[in-house]
């Protein structure tokens, strides 16, 4: 990677210096600041339209809230409740959104990754959920937890990656009951960036919330988002107690949560796009509204996994022009808001790291980052429509985000007259590859990919004609060869394996048991 450079010297020479140029980084980028103009496919009329439909649905259809204490906080907040449906006056829900945080900032176990979310700052994390995985010898077979710990390694080592995720991959080595400890304890360890925390159940967020009083304070969360929980809705229209439950656990602590929709695009949301927009929104704001009944200001995140439905197989499917759409659209509904949004980025439904697989990919990072989105999920190593995660296609993803990340800073203006004065020295016909200008710039003047081979056709040949995969499964060997675990202070380490230890002692390791839990 060659965005962030390490500091240069003039010992040793020039070769020295050039050694020095082209080292490899993997210092952490600072949260983007997309200076990119938006991509916004509605007029403020239409905007307006899909507010009132939404809106519609929430007084007229309502929501199911699935969750006994959500009904009565729900009654308690003046809502018309009836049986486990949520009908939602508009004015109710603009007065609570209107008390969510516009933007925040997240808080590492390294303070210099802090990143801030929301308005124009945005952030790269990896996928998450995989029950397979696509292996360093690119085999497809069940992941472990080593395998995770090597992809929370890797998500440390990236830079334009901003967090080191959760479950990237399901390690199924371990009791599902008791998986959430040792996910979120890899998560810390093994990287000093920001995390995301298991929302499987309520007693597993509050795990989760107990560990990040371990690792920051108790105290300190209170005013400090440090994690982030995820909580899918079912569409169409209703949410489950699991994730009521996690959401309360998060809130309560005053972490964010993604209040994410789940949509599959003609399947569960009408076939149209407009009207699938519409619906989910109004899922959205009312998981939005929900945060703010169980703690008034607390942050939150416009959420949701969007994908459209293939009407021949019923199979979702990535890359696809309405996608795109979508997440312009509900760019513009967060903005409207006034809250910060999530989506989904560098998705893929090839089977393996294939043409399909870089088509969709490259479609969809470059429709988000034109859409604006903050919470950009989902950057790295999702193939297969989330069944694994490809180390290949992982660590080429992450290389795609840091170009991404160049293109949104816009053109870089320093020393554009110093660049114009070379066009005199060279005049017409000549060449600036030996001009002092050209020597001083030509390593951060232009992005140089570590993953793409730009060579001829004869050095390509004559260094194996190695193609994309087997060139980035060398680069991430080399990467975890590298490795360098972040510093953790011994006393919290102990205390963390001390409560994992605790909790699974208490956790029954059945699996059976775990449904119940």
């Amino acid at each position: 990677m060659t965005l962030a450079q390490p500091i240069r010297s003039r010992a040793g020479g020039r070769a020295a210096r050039r050694a020095l140029r082209t080292a490899p980084n993997f210092d952490m980028l600072a949260g983007l600041t997309n200076a990119l103009p938006l991509t916004e496919v509605m007029d403020g009329a239409q905007v307006e339209r899909i507010d009132a439909a939404s809106m519609d649905i929430l007084e007229n259809v309502g929501v199911v809230f699935r969750d006994d204490i959500a009904l009565a906080d729900w009654r308690r907040a003046g809502a018309k409740v009836v049986g486990d449906r949520v009908y939602l006056d508009r004015g109710l829900v603009r007065d609570l959104i209107a008390t969510i945080p516009s933007d925040f900032t997240y808080h590492a176990r390294d303070p210099r990754k802090n990143v801030k979310l929301g308005g124009r700052h945005a952030v790269f994390v990896p996928m998450t959920g995989a029950p397979f995985l696509r292996d360093l010898n690119d085999v497809r077979r069940n992941p472990t937890l080593d395998d995770l710990a090597m992809f929370h390694k890797l998500s440390h080592m990236m830079p334009a990656l901003h967090s080191s995720a959760h479950h990237i991959v399901e390690p199924y080595d371990h009791p599902i009951s008791q998986r959430h400890l040792r996910i979120t304890y890899s998560s810390m360890k093994h990287s000093d960036k920001m995390f995301m925390g298991m929302t499987t159940s309520p007693k597993n967020a509050q795990d989760v919330m107990d560990m990040c009083a371990i690792l920051f304070g108790a105290d300190y969360m209170e005013n400090h988002p440090v994690t982030t929980g995820n909580c899918n809705g079912n569409s169409p229209l209703v949410w489950d107690e699991t994730m009521l439950g996690a959401m309360r656990a998060f809130c309560k602590h005053n972490q964010p949560v993604l209040c994410s929709p789940f949509v599959l695009g003609g399947a569960n949301t009408p076939a149209s796009v407009p009207a699938s927009v519409a619906q989910l929104n109004a899922e959205a704001l009312s998981a939005l509204a929900y945060t703010q009944v169980i703690r008034r200001g607390c942050p939150a995140i416009y959420g949701h996994y969007l994908s459209t439905v293939s009407m021949k197989s019923g199979a979702p499917m990535a890359g696809t022009p309405e996608i795109s759409l979508m997440n312009f659209m509900i760019g513009q509904m967060a903005r409207y808001y006034g809250v910060p949004w999530r989506t989904s980025n560098t998705l893929g439904g090839a089977k393996t790291f294939d043409a399909q697989a870089g088509y969709e990919s490259a479609t969809t990072l470059s429709a988000v980052m034109h859409a604006g989105a903050n919470y950009i999920w989902h950057s790295a190593g999702w193939n297969e429509a989330g069944m694994h995660c490809s180390v290949a296609k992982f660590v080429v993803d992450a290389e795609q985000c840091a170009m991404a990340y160049r293109m949104a800073q816009g053109p870089n203006w320093a020393g554009f007259d110093d660049a114009i004065a070379a066009v005199s020295d060279i005049g017409p016909g000549g060449h600036y590859l030996g001009h002092p200008h050209t020597q001083e710039n030509f390593q951060d003047a232009y992005f140089m990919p570590d993953l793409f081979d730009n060579n001829s056709i004869e050095q390509w040949t004559a260094e194996g004609s190695k193609e994309i995969t087997a060139r980035a499964l060398d680069y991430a060997r080399r990467l975890l060869n590298e490795y360098q675990a972040p510093a953790l202070d011994p006393a919290k380490d102990e205390e963390l394996r001390d409560y994992i230890a605790r909790r699974e002692r208490e956790i029954p390791a059945a699996d059976e048991l775990n449904q119940t839990y």
